[in-house]
């Protein structure tokens, strides 16, 4: 999905469109779908909009339960209600736990398996880490009795976070 300022010509009036490419933007202005919603004007074109600065590389961002998609703490709806209100909670019990531990996790993203195998042969101090492992490599360190656990709600990486 992408969105797109707009602009009609004769009056200014300024308005969002929602598509679902360039391309398909480009392909309702060529069959005259686009006008303006207040005038009724067809000669629209797109408005200047703000650049979209990404944040820093260096900052790290811990989810807050509450950022928890809701798919994930929502209990089959065959559960009773008592039991779905039980399970809804203990979800996010472990959300809370789990954005906890993070505060104290340094984000090592693809490098984790190194990292964990690293530490778990004495290469590199400890220290607690949390990052990407493919489920081959998860296998191979649970094979070598290196200690890792997954983390059950997914967290966005520093780099995907806005």
């Amino acid at each position: 999905m992408i969105v797109f300022d707009l602009e009609c010509q004769p009056s200014r009036h300024r308005f969002e469109g929602w598509f679902a490419s360039s391309d398909d933007y480009a392909s309702q202005m060529a069959r005259g779908l686009i006008t303006c919603p207040e005038c009724g004007a067809p000669d629209v074109a797109k408005a200047p909009m703000a650049a979209h600065v990404g944040r820093k590389g260096n900052q790290q961002t811990i989810p807050h339960p509450a950022s928890v998609p809701q798919h994930a703490m929502t209990a089959p709806p065959t559960l009773p209600p008592e039991a779905q209100a039980k399970l809804h909670a203990a979800f996010e019990a472990i959300a809370a736990v789990q954005a906890e531990a993070l505060k104290s996790s340094r984000w090592v993203g693809k490098g984790f398996a190194e990292d964990a195998r690293a530490m778990h042969y004495g290469d590199i101090a400890p220290d607690p880490i949390h990052g990407q492992a493919s489920p081959e490599e998860a296998k191979a360190l649970i094979e070598e009795g290196v200690d890792i656990a997954p983390i059950l709600f997914p967290i966005a990486s520093p780099d995907e976070v806005n």
